[in-house]
């Protein structure tokens, strides 16, 4: 009966909404003496609590170390004070180089209980591959630009969902893991970076001209906690809602075949 369970959970795909045609007005050229743009995204400040819950489900996959608590990783600052997990990008950019986005971005992992990578980049019409590391149940739910529900009762076993709309969507697990939280942004042009700890970013073959660049951060407050349910248990649990995401702006002049620098500071402020 249990396998049953597990084959149906497989075979449920909800698209709560019909996918749209990518709309873009972005135009691959050839850019023969682009520049580069290149800073860091540090932090200013006192660091905030960080924000965990209690491992209340799978303590033997998701905690095997015993730490009983789950960092919900919503604002990870290196020992220099970089902050990783911030998106980068050129706004209303609309010609340039061709997509050319990491594949570890497009590639999402459910491993100890945690989403790796935090931060997805995925083309416009192009797919999101996942897998479970895990030997246990996970279901990843999707609201925003796409809308599924995805169980992954089995190991390593890879699945592809085409991200048809441009724009974010928040991905959460419906299993009862409920820290587990990473947020995809689903792109018209490659104009994108995510830093690391270090805070750095690169954006490489920019035709030259002016341009505005953004910094953005999914935010690091919880405002309250949502009910909802495990759909293996059916129990009730609680989880976190996050405060909306933050985004930084400037003003950066790309010459031919040069280096611009752009550096950001992020704080409570």
């Amino acid at each position: 009966m249990v396998k049953t369970f597990f084959i149906a959970l497989l075979l449920l795909t909800v698209a709560a909404a019909k996918p749209c045609a990518a709309q873009s007005s972005y135009q691959v050229i050839s850019v023969t003496n682009g520049g580069t743009i290149k800073g860091t995204v540090k932090w200013s400040g006192t660091l905030p609590r960080a924000l965990s819950v209690p491992v209340t489900k799978d303590p033997a996959i998701c905690d095997p170390e015993n730490h009983k608590r789950m960092d919900l990783e919503r604002l990870v600052v290196g020992p220099d004070g970089g902050v990783a997990n911030t998106v980068v990008y050129l706004k209303n950019i609309s010609s340039g180089k061709a997509m050319d986005l990491p594949e570890t971005r497009r590639f999402l992992d459910q491993k100890r209980c945690r989403y790796e990578p935090h931060i997805l980049l995925v083309p416009a019409s192009g797919d999101l591959r996942m897998q479970s590391s895990d030997a246990t149940l996970h279901t990843i739910h999707m609201e925003g630009a796409a809308t599924y529900n995805l169980p992954f009762p089995f190991q390593n076993h890879v699945i592809a969902r085409s991200m048809q709309t441009p724009g974010l969507v928040t991905l959460k697990c419906n299993g009862g893991h409920v820290w587990m939280n990473a947020e995809m942004m689903v792109v018209t042009n490659p104009y994108y970076a995510v830093t690391g700890q270090d805070g750095k970013f690169e954006l490489t073959n920019v035709p030259p001209g002016n341009y505005e660049i953004v910094a953005w951060h999914e935010g690091w407050h919880v405002t309250k906690n949502e009910d909802s349910f495990d759909v293996l248990t059916e129990h009730k649990v609680e989880r976190p809602v996050f405060t909306e995401p933050r985004t930084w702006e400037k003003k950066v002049d790309v010459a031919a075949n040069d280096t611009a620098v752009t550096n950001f500071i992020v704080s409570e402020k």
